[in-house]
Protein backbone atom coordinates (compact mmCIF):
# COMPACT_ATOMS: atom_id res chain seq x y z
CA UNK A 1 0.00 0.00 0.00
CA UNK A 2 0.85 3.32 -1.17
CA UNK A 3 0.03 6.46 0.33
CA UNK A 4 0.74 9.73 -1.68
CA UNK A 5 -0.50 12.50 0.22
CA UNK A 6 -0.53 15.77 -1.09
CA UNK A 7 -1.89 17.97 0.61
CA UNK A 8 -3.73 17.25 4.67
CA UNK A 9 -4.65 19.92 7.09
CA UNK A 10 -7.40 20.66 9.16
CA UNK A 11 -8.38 24.75 8.91
CA UNK A 12 -4.80 26.51 8.53
CA UNK A 13 -2.68 23.53 10.25
CA UNK A 14 -0.98 21.61 7.45
CA UNK A 15 -0.09 18.08 8.48
CA UNK A 16 1.10 16.61 5.20
CA UNK A 17 2.18 18.50 1.99
CA UNK A 18 3.61 16.52 -0.68
CA UNK A 19 4.19 12.86 1.07
CA UNK A 20 4.68 9.23 0.31
CA UNK A 21 4.51 6.73 2.70
CA UNK A 22 5.11 2.68 1.37
CA UNK A 23 3.14 0.18 3.99
CA UNK A 24 5.16 -3.19 2.88
CA UNK A 25 2.11 -5.97 2.11
CA UNK A 26 2.49 -8.85 5.20
CA UNK A 27 4.85 -7.02 7.36
CA UNK A 28 4.24 -4.93 10.23
CA UNK A 29 5.40 -1.20 10.14
CA UNK A 30 5.33 1.06 13.39
CA UNK A 31 4.49 5.30 12.89
CA UNK A 32 6.60 6.72 15.79
CA UNK A 33 6.67 10.86 16.48
CA UNK A 34 5.98 13.14 18.86
CA UNK A 35 1.94 14.27 19.45
CA UNK A 36 0.91 16.31 17.25
CA UNK A 37 2.63 15.16 14.71
CA UNK A 38 0.14 13.43 12.62
CA UNK A 39 0.49 9.64 13.54
CA UNK A 40 -3.61 9.08 14.10
CA UNK A 41 -4.15 10.97 11.04
CA UNK A 42 -2.33 9.13 8.75
CA UNK A 43 -3.19 5.97 9.76
CA UNK A 44 -7.24 7.68 9.17
CA UNK A 45 -5.96 8.10 5.93
CA UNK A 46 -4.51 5.09 5.11
CA UNK A 47 -7.30 2.52 6.57
CA UNK A 48 -10.08 4.55 5.08
CA UNK A 49 -11.73 6.62 7.36
CA UNK A 50 -10.43 9.57 6.38
CA UNK A 51 -10.86 11.12 2.67
CA UNK A 52 -10.46 14.55 3.54
CA UNK A 53 -6.90 15.03 1.77
CA UNK A 54 -5.76 15.95 -1.49
CA UNK A 55 -3.70 12.51 -2.77
CA UNK A 56 -4.46 8.89 -3.35
CA UNK A 57 -3.78 5.58 -1.92
CA UNK A 58 -2.44 2.50 -4.25
CA UNK A 59 -3.37 -0.74 -3.03
CA UNK A 60 -5.82 0.25 -0.06
CA UNK A 61 -7.18 -2.48 1.94
CA UNK A 62 -10.45 -4.07 1.11
CA UNK A 63 -11.09 -4.76 5.06
CA UNK A 64 -9.46 -2.71 7.32
CA UNK A 65 -9.46 -3.51 10.92
CA UNK A 66 -9.17 -0.74 13.67
CA UNK A 67 -8.39 -0.61 16.86
CA UNK A 68 -8.72 3.01 17.93
CA UNK A 69 -6.74 5.09 20.60
CA UNK A 70 -9.85 5.38 22.90
CA UNK A 71 -11.28 2.21 24.01
CA UNK A 72 -15.06 2.69 22.11
CA UNK A 73 -16.58 -0.27 24.72
CA UNK A 74 -20.04 0.22 25.51
CA UNK A 75 -19.73 1.46 29.53
CA UNK A 76 -23.28 0.68 30.54
CA UNK A 77 -23.65 -3.25 30.05
CA UNK A 78 -20.93 -5.96 31.08
CA UNK A 79 -17.47 -7.31 29.43
CA UNK A 80 -19.13 -9.97 28.15
CA UNK A 81 -22.21 -7.99 26.16
CA UNK A 82 -19.97 -5.61 24.97
CA UNK A 83 -18.06 -9.13 23.45
CA UNK A 84 -21.22 -10.60 22.30
CA UNK A 85 -21.95 -7.84 20.30
CA UNK A 86 -19.27 -8.71 17.53
CA UNK A 87 -18.57 -12.53 18.48
CA UNK A 88 -19.98 -15.25 16.45
CA UNK A 89 -21.39 -16.86 19.50
CA UNK A 90 -20.55 -17.04 23.56
CA UNK A 91 -17.82 -19.48 23.29
CA UNK A 92 -15.59 -18.06 21.34
CA UNK A 93 -16.51 -14.61 23.06
CA UNK A 94 -15.58 -16.53 26.51
CA UNK A 95 -12.58 -17.67 25.20
CA UNK A 96 -10.98 -14.41 24.04
CA UNK A 97 -12.10 -13.21 27.50
CA UNK A 98 -10.17 -16.20 29.24
CA UNK A 99 -7.53 -15.38 26.69
CA UNK A 100 -6.93 -11.68 27.87
CA UNK A 101 -6.97 -12.48 31.68
CA UNK A 102 -10.82 -11.34 32.03
CA UNK A 103 -12.90 -14.70 32.28
CA UNK A 104 -13.72 -13.24 36.23
CA UNK A 105 -14.79 -10.01 35.32
CA UNK A 106 -17.59 -11.07 32.25
CA UNK A 107 -20.06 -9.99 34.66
CA UNK A 108 -18.53 -6.39 35.51
CA UNK A 109 -20.19 -3.35 34.03
CA UNK A 110 -17.33 -2.29 31.86
CA UNK A 111 -17.80 1.56 33.71
CA UNK A 112 -16.11 -0.18 36.58
CA UNK A 113 -13.27 -1.51 35.22
CA UNK A 114 -10.06 -0.04 35.15
CA UNK A 115 -8.43 1.69 32.76
CA UNK A 116 -5.92 -1.35 31.88
CA UNK A 117 -8.73 -3.93 31.69
CA UNK A 118 -10.96 -1.42 29.48
CA UNK A 119 -8.16 -1.42 27.07
CA UNK A 120 -7.40 -5.59 27.68
CA UNK A 121 -11.45 -5.53 26.70
CA UNK A 122 -11.00 -3.25 23.82
CA UNK A 123 -7.92 -5.48 22.22
CA UNK A 124 -10.37 -8.55 23.05
CA UNK A 125 -12.96 -7.42 21.24
CA UNK A 126 -10.67 -6.27 18.25
CA UNK A 127 -9.20 -9.82 17.85
CA UNK A 128 -12.99 -11.31 16.92
CA UNK A 129 -12.98 -9.34 13.98
CA UNK A 130 -11.69 -10.26 10.92
CA UNK A 131 -9.99 -7.97 8.20
CA UNK A 132 -6.50 -7.73 5.90
CA UNK A 133 -4.88 -5.12 7.29
CA UNK A 134 -4.57 -4.31 10.90
CA UNK A 135 -4.43 -0.64 12.03
CA UNK A 136 -3.46 -0.23 15.87
CA UNK A 137 -3.48 2.96 17.55
CA UNK A 138 -1.53 2.22 20.42
CA UNK A 139 -2.29 -1.15 21.47
CA UNK A 140 -0.87 -0.96 25.02
CA UNK A 141 -1.86 2.17 26.56
CA UNK A 142 -2.37 2.12 29.67
CA UNK A 143 -1.32 -1.66 30.05
CA UNK A 144 1.73 -2.40 32.39
CA UNK A 145 4.53 -4.03 31.63
CA UNK A 146 3.55 -8.04 31.99
CA UNK A 147 0.12 -6.74 30.26
CA UNK A 148 2.00 -5.66 27.55
CA UNK A 149 3.85 -8.28 26.74
CA UNK A 150 0.69 -10.91 26.80
CA UNK A 151 -1.23 -8.54 24.89
CA UNK A 152 1.87 -8.18 22.25
CA UNK A 153 1.39 -12.28 21.87
CA UNK A 154 -2.18 -12.52 21.32
CA UNK A 155 -1.64 -9.70 18.49
CA UNK A 156 1.32 -11.49 16.94
CA UNK A 157 -0.58 -14.80 16.74
CA UNK A 158 -3.21 -12.36 15.83
CA UNK A 159 -1.99 -11.02 12.86
CA UNK A 160 -1.02 -14.54 11.09
CA UNK A 161 0.75 -12.53 8.52
CA UNK A 162 -1.15 -9.89 7.66
CA UNK A 163 -0.52 -6.42 6.97
CA UNK A 164 0.10 -4.45 10.61
CA UNK A 165 0.30 -0.76 11.27
CA UNK A 166 0.66 0.43 14.65
CA UNK A 167 1.05 3.36 16.37
CA UNK A 168 3.38 3.90 19.62
CA UNK A 169 5.30 6.02 21.48
CA UNK A 170 7.73 3.85 22.65
CA UNK A 171 10.73 2.50 21.03
CA UNK A 172 10.10 -1.63 23.04
CA UNK A 173 7.14 -1.66 21.31
CA UNK A 174 8.86 -2.56 18.24
CA UNK A 175 10.55 -5.61 19.33
CA UNK A 176 7.71 -6.42 21.14
CA UNK A 177 5.42 -6.31 17.83
CA UNK A 178 8.36 -7.91 15.83
CA UNK A 179 8.42 -4.42 13.58
CA UNK A 180 9.83 -4.77 9.93
CA UNK A 181 9.89 -1.01 9.03
CA UNK A 182 9.38 1.86 11.00
CA UNK A 183 8.40 5.90 10.04
CA UNK A 184 8.85 8.52 11.83
CA UNK A 185 6.94 11.41 11.86
CA UNK A 186 8.87 14.56 12.80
Amino acid sequence: MNAFIRRKAFGDEVIFSDEHYGIPEGKCTALLGPSGSGKTTLLRILSGLDHDYDGCIDDPPSHPLVLFQEDRLVENISVLSNMLLVAPDRRTAMERLEEAGLEEERGKTVSALSGGMKRKLALARFMLLDGDTLFLDEPFRALDDDSRIAAADRIMRFRRGRTMLFITHDEEDLALLGTDFTIRLA
